[in-house]
């Protein structure tokens, strides 16, 4: 298993780290099998989305933001609820078929680290698991 770390400037950021999670890949060794992305936070998450146009993510964060705002009736004592909801909606993995020793991703897509309570520095895991 590999650990990046994603460095994210606001309390929103959807970073691509498509590039580092390929390099992974790479860097594994295996042809053909899957790639499993997980991030071991509870007020982040990880989403597979179009990356040829950077307002797809602007829109994704302001759509969260509109459905679930940082101001709201929470009970959760630190202030931070709307980034556990946002995350629990995006989720906290991604799986990835790795065919020819390389992410199989659409022609558009991208994997990017969703930050809801930034910033801050994450880990974000990535495992590959070979075919058998």
């Amino acid at each position: 298993m590999e650990t990046l770390s994603v460095r994210t400037s606001s309390r929103t950021d959807l970073r691509d780290i498509t590039g580092e999670v390929a390099a992974a890949v790479a860097a594994g060794g295996v042809s053909e099998g899957i790639c499993v992305v997980y991030v071991p936070h509870t007020t982040a998450g990880v989403t597979i989305n179009e990356n040829a146009d950077p307002a797809v993510r602007s829109d994704i964060a302001a759509t969260l933001e509109r459905m679930v705002p940082w101001e709201g009736p929470y009970r959760h004592s630190e202030g931070n609820s709307a980034a556990h909801v946002k995350a629990t909606l995006v989720g906290f993995s991604a799986v990835v078929p790795v065919t020819g020793g390389r992410l199989a991703l659409g022609t558009w897509q991208g994997i990017y680290f969703c930050e809801f309570d930034g910033p801050r520095t994450r880990k974000v895991h990535v495992r590959v698991i070979p075919a058998h």
